[in-house]
């Protein structure tokens, strides 16, 4: 078992990252990848949506950045140097991955789904989430549209809030409030979050782990735990398993974003 006496840096039994969106503009890329640079883990998943092949596949390869190629070289070296096991579960924003599922290299799988034994005694069905998700499975237009109207609105919160910095106002995610309204309706007449709790019962887990709708959470649904990880996008946030069993949500916060700090740093907080 790991000692953490012997090391200062965060030391995680299992990170959970999701919806990066890597090959949009949008991404919070240095962010993401800042943060894993700053800890390390046994097993890192990451829960879909890592690489945005629906923008890509628009605007080619001119969107890949150097820092992007920066984030798979720190991945990279966690599992060189720390022996981290890399769990890649396919999202919908990258089902190109779908030809290549299942695929293990070294200590790297790709794959749909993952079942994880949690130190808390729970077993935990880990998928993206969009497979459940009536607009992802049955109309992938509207779920195109969505997207576009999404990006649209990340644009018009970019100018938003250059006005309220000018005023000297805090940070407001306009489109990260707008989404999550329409999330929510989405959610209700598929029955999202209620779907999920029903096939990890049936697939006999005691929790779910999902991304997809860019919303953090932990909380019970019947006797279903229910983790979200959340997005790099506007949430920047992680879910993290400590060797005693613990699942948090981790925030990681920037001046630009809050307003008020200097720097950034890594929070635990509650849903």
């Amino acid at each position: 078992m790991y000692d953490s006496s012997k090391n200062l840096r965060p030391h995680y039994r299992t990170i959970v990252l999701s919806d990066i969106h890597l090959g949009t503009k949008h991404a919070k890329v240095n962010e993401v990848t800042d943060y894993l640079s700053s800890v390390d883990c046994d097993r890192l998943i990451l829960n879909g949506d890592i690489i945005d092949g629906w923008h890509l596949q628009k605007s080619g390869i001119k969107k890949w950045r150097p820092e992007h190629t920066r984030f798979f070289k720190v991945i990279m070296k966690m599992m060189e140097k720390h022996d981290t096991e890399i769990i890649y579960v396919r999202g919908n924003h990258d089902d190109f991955l779908d030809t290549l599922t299942p695929l293990k290299m070294g200590c790297m799988k790709i794959v749909k789904e993952y079942f994880l034994e949690g130190l808390d005694g729970n077993r935990y069905l880990v998928v993206h989430g969009d497979i459940f998700d009536r607009v992802c499975t049955h109309m992938k237009w509207l779920a195109l549209l969505g997207d576009a109207g999404y990006t649209a609105l990340l644009w018009l919160n970019s100018l938003y809030n250059r006005w309220r910095c000018y005023r000297h106002k805090p940070y407001y995610s306009l489109s990260q409030a707008i989404k999550q309204k329409v999330k929510n309706a989405v959610s209700y007449i598929s029955d999202f979050e209620q779907v999920l709790a029903s096939v990890a019962r049936e697939r006999l887990c005691q929790g779910i782990i999902c991304g997809h709708i860019h919303h953090p959470d932990d909380r019970m649904i019947g006797s279903i735990r229910y983790l979200n990880s959340g997005d790099w996008v506007e949430t920047l946030s992680a879910l993290t398993e400590d060797y005693q069993g613990n699942w948090n949500i981790q925030r990681y916060y920037s001046a630009g974003q809050t307003g008020t700090h200097t720097g950034s740093q890594l929070k635990n907080v509650v849903s």
